[in-house]
């Protein structure tokens, strides 16, 4: 499998982002890449740089550090070394017009920096236009998504259920997956997009724990360490016989992430209702991927499914008690957490080569938080698993 994206896949996504803003920005000059991940987007290298993109055509990737390593990593023609800004003037010329930045990226502290060597007419926001470019993967990010997802599978599947021994704590059975996961081809770290989200592999709970209030806008929940770092998994709650384990993790491989969870009951049968709840969240599932072909709105998918869904089955459903999220599925690629949403209000319709992570979830009081996610593509047929699909609670 090629590593290194290729000159023509990294000039089409050159050619695509042009596009985009002249559509939704027609009066741009200059867009300044300062996020590291959109950086990889557009060179296949991540380096502490700014990308410069001019609308007459220009690219020009000033690299502080490493400029050796971005030469040999990258095929994007047009890179420099950078000790400042005015390194960066000096190539491209100081009037950058009307000037787009990662407005959720770019502090005020960055940008005054980049105004004592630049003249900026007006300065707007990319966000929007990076995140919607990035929504749809092209064969080869595919191909990297799947991979992930084939070893994501591997992961929860066949090497968790051996890391559950009675009487270990939910940190040091959180702190037995990195290792695995790195043998099993994980990169390391999973990427979020959101402001100052922080997370070491995912949320990871025994019983109830996984119904505990979190500041992640997700269905599950952790107590997690402590105050200061709520996450990892708590080092007082001790797995029992008889005890629900939630596993919610990303995958990722070359910078392309994967999102899946799955449950297990450790040492005896689930519950029914518990059972019931799981099964509920799997048809849910499969009824979204379903519905996920291109051309299709995803606020109509929403309505759709939550409009067929039992009105009893609704309750604890997506989140215990009042803590209800609002989505059932989320785009993820390079971040976890990506275009477009499976949530009302999103009218933007699907494309073909999307990839969304679809995650229907309920909590059972005094049990813990059941149900499936998993990542699909968006095909002509329907949405394609790449994450093996939601499976039953699996019983260790």
């Amino acid at each position: 499998m090629q590593i290194l994206a290729s000159k023509q896949e990294l000039l089409e996504r050159l050619k695509r982002f042009r596009a985009a803003m002249d559509e939704a920005n027609p009066g741009w000059n200059t867009a300044l890449i300062l996020g590291k991940v959109n950086q990889y987007y557009f060179t296949g290298t991540m380096q502490d740089a700014m990308l410069v993109l001019k609308k007459d055509g220009g690219a020009y990737y000033f690299v502080r550090r490493s400029f050796e390593r971005a030469k040999d990593e990258s095929e994007f023609d047009g890179i420099y070394p950078m000790e400042s800004y005015g390194d960066a003037a000096a190539v491209t010329g100081a009037q950058l017009g009307n000037t787009y930045i990662e407005s959720e990226i770019v502090t005020v502290g960055i940008l005054e920096r980049i105004k004592r060597k630049f003249s900026v007419e007006s300065v707007g926001s990319l966000d929007r236009v990076m995140l919607s470019l990035r929504a749809v993967k092209s064969p080869y990010e595919l191909s990297w998504m799947e991979e992930s997802g084939r070893r994501h599978h591997h992961f929860l599947t066949d090497i968790v259920p051996a890391l559950m021994k009675e009487g270990i704590s939910e940190a040091d059975f959180t702190a037995s997956f990195f290792p695995e996961m790195v043998k099993a081809g994980f990169q390391g770290m999973s990427r979020f997009s959101m402001f100052q989200n922080e997370m070491v592999l995912g949320q990871i709970a025994f019983g109830t724990n996984s119904l505990y209030p979190t500041n992640f806008d997700g269905p599950g929940g952790s107590t997690g360490i402590s105050p200061a770092a709520p996450f990892l998994g708590n080092r007082e709650r001790r797995l029992r016989r008889g005890d629900l384990v939630f596993v919610d993790v990303g995958f990722a491989v070359n910078g392309y992430n994967t999102d899946k969870s799955q449950v297990y009951m450790f040492g005896a049968q689930p519950p029914a209702e518990a059972v019931r709840a799981h099964r509920g969240c799997m048809d849910a599932q499969r009824r979204i991927a379903e519905l996920m072909v291109p051309g299709k709105v995803p606020s109509d998918i929403f309505g759709l499914v939550m409009d067929e869904l039992d009105g009893a089955f609704k309750e604890n459903f997506m989140g215990f008690g009042s803590r209800q999220v609002k989505f059932l599925g989320h785009g993820v690629g390079l971040h976890v957490d990506e275009l477009p949403l499976i949530v009302p209000g999103y009218k933007i319709p699907l494309e073909a080569g999307m990839a969304l992570a679809l995650e229907p979830k309920k909590g059972v009081p005094g049990v813990g938080m059941v149900g499936v996610e998993d990542t699909y593509v968006v095909e002509e047929t329907g949405g394609r698993c790449i994450t093996g699909g939601g499976s039953e609670i699996i019983v260790v």
